[in-house]
C-alpha cells in the first residue's frame, strides 16, 4: 500500500527533515580563528494530505441478495475509491546557500553556537532550543479485518457449504444459518433458550460470537467495504520573489490511485495559494531610520508573514498564516554582546525562519 508516499517539490526538504533531530555545537576557538559558519535558512511550507481508501468486494452469493435476503443494493463489482479527509499546513527550514555567514567573535572569549546538521542556527551561548508548538499530524491507519476475514466467518462455513458445488444451494445453506443464528440471538434476549448463559459476561460473549457469524454470513451475500487512510507530504519552497500565487496545483486526487503527481492528469487537482501579507523591515532608531547591519554581526532574519491555503474541488480545506523567511530581511547583533565578561547574551532561533526567538543575557558566575 502506498501509506507514506511523499511528494516533494524541493528536494532538499527531505534531507534537511531526515537530520531535523540532530544538532552540533561548535564554539569560537584559535583553531577556526574565533569564527563560526553558518546558513540561514529557507522556509518550505509542507502540505500534509489524509485520503481515505474505501475498497468494496462483492460477497459470493450477491447474484441471490435480493431473491433469499430481499436486499436490492449488495455490492456487485469490486472497486477502490479514495476521498480527501484533510489538509494540514506546517512549516520547516532548509539551508540557504545564498545566506551562508561567518561571525567572528573576540579571541580570548568562549562563545558558542548550536547548529542544526545541515549548519543553520539554532541558538547562540545557550543550548536550550526553540521547539514550535505540536501540530498533529495524522497517522495512516490500516483497515480492520473484513467479516469474512474474522474465525466468525470460518465457524459459518459447514461442511455441506463446503462441499456443495451449486453457487445457489450453499447460498441457500447460508440463509438458513442466517435466519437460525437470529432466532438464537432473539431466544437468548430472551431469556427462551434451552442453555443460559450462567452470568452476564458469558452471555456477552455468545452474543458477540453470534453477531460476528451473522455479520459474516450476510456479506457473503451484501459484500464488504474496508476503509483505511494514508498521509502523504508535499513541501513548496517559494523564491523570495514569490509574494502572490494563486491556484498553484501541488498535487492531484485519483479516485483509483490515490494521490498522485501534479502532472498526472488521471487525478483532481489540488491547489495552493500563497499570499505574502507583510514582509519583514529593518529595525529603526528613534527618528524611524533603518538602523545598520552592524558590522561583522551574527546575522539572523526578521521573517515576513505569508497566507497559505489549500483547496480542492472548490472548496478550501486549509487555510494558515506561516512565517516566512523569503519574505523578511537579514539584520544582525554586534558578536560582542555575545561576548560580554559580565552579562554575554545569548540567543534563541527559529529554525523554520531563522528569526530570533529569544535575546537575553546570563549572569556569569564570580
Amino acid at each position: 500500500m502506498k501509506h507514506n508516499r511523499i511528494f516533494v517539490i524541493i528536494a532538499a526538504a527531505l534531507a534537511f527533515n531526515a537530520s531535523a533531530e540532530t544538532t552540533q555545537k561548535l564554539s569560537a576557538t584559535k583553531a577556526n580563528d574565533f569564527a563560526i559558519v553558518y546558513s540561514l535558512p529557507l522556509t518550505s511550507v509542507d502540505i500534509t494530505l489524509e485520503t481515505v481508501r474505501t475498497v468494496r468486494t462483492p460477497g459470493e452469493f450477491h447474484d441471490y441478495a435480493k431473491r433469499i435476503l430481499n436486499v436490492d443494493d449488495p455490492v456487485e463489482q469490486p472497486s477502490v475509491d479514495y476521498t480527501l479527509k484533510s489538509v494540514t499546513i506546517t512549516t520547516h527550514g532548509v539551508p540557504d546557500p545564498s545566506r551562508r555567514y561567518s561571525v567572528k567573535f573576540n579571541s580570548g572569549s568562549a562563545p558558542f553556537m548550536i547548529l542544526s546538521a545541515n549548519d543553520v542556527p539554532l541558538a547562540v551561548n545557550t543550548e536550550e532550543v526553540y521547539t514550535p508548538k505540536a501540530v498533529g499530524l495524522p497517522v495512516p491507519q490500516d483497515a480492520a479485518p473484513s467479516p469474512l476475514q474474522t474465525e466468525a466467518a470460518r465457524q459459518v462455513m459447514t461442511e455441506d457449504m463446503l462441499r456443495s458445488q451449486s453457487t445457489l444451494k450453499r447460498a441457500q445453506i447460508a440463509a438458513e444459518q442466517l435466519y437460525a443464528l437470529r432466532q438464537s440471538r432473539s431466544d437468548l434476549l430472551t431469556g427462551q433458550a434451552d442453555h443460559m448463559p450462567p452470568d452476564g459476561q458469558a452471555m456477552q460473549l455468545v452474543l458477540d460470537n453470534l453477531n460476528a457469524q451473522e455479520a459474516a454470513l450476510t456479506a457473503m451475500f451484501l459484500g464488504t467495504e474496508q476503509t483505511s487512510t494514508e498521509v502523504s507530504t508535499i513541501s513548496f519552497t517559494p523564491s523570495a520573489a514569490d509574494s502572490d500565487i494563486n491556484g498553484k496545483v501541488i498535487a492531484r486526487l485519483s479516485s483509483v490511485d490515490g494521490i498522485v503527481d501534479a502532472n498526472n492528469l488521471s487525478g483532481a487537482p489540488i491547489t495552493l495559494t500563497y499570499k505574502v501579507t507583510s514582509r519583514g523591515e529593518m529595525p529603526k532608531n528613534e527618528k524611524g531610520t533603518p538602523l545598520p547591519f552592524p558590522k561583522n554581526g551574527f546575522a539572523y532574519c526578521i521573517p515576513g508573514t505569508a497566507q497559505v491555503s489549500v483547496s480542492f474541488d472548490g472548496e478550501k480545506l486549509a487555510d494558515k498564516s506561516v512565517d516566512i523567511a523569503q519574505a523578511g530581511i537579514d539584520y544582525g547583533l554586534a558578536p560582542n554582546s555575545f561576548t560580554d565578561k559580565r552579562a554575554p547574551a545569548y540567543l534563541i532561533i527559529d529554525p523554520a525562519t531563522g528569526a530570533a526567538i529569544e535575546i537575553g543575557t546570563k549572569k556569569q558566575a564570580n
